[in-house]
């Protein structure tokens, strides 16, 4: 069995029950294929997008909805 990264797909899988013997193989395999790469994107601060911004843009969608724009 072989852990493939999305990029690597190139077609649909059909899934199936695994047995316990395929399962625990396919999360070694996982464990074994995340790297500290992998780890550093989950330990980065994301800035996100300003409350405000979020709120200006809600408003704004609500007007256009109330107006019959949208």
């Amino acid at each position: 069995m072989r852990v493939l990264r999305p990029g690597e797909a190139v077609t649909s899988l059909v899934t199936r029950e695994l047995t316990s013997e395929e399962l625990a193989e396919a999360y070694r395999l996982a464990r074994e294929a995340f790297t500290a790469a992998d780890l550093q994107r989950y330990t980065e601060l994301d800035e996100g997008v300003p409350a405000e911004e979020v709120l200006a843009e809600l408003e704004e969608a609500q007007k256009r909805y109330d107006k019959g724009l949208a």
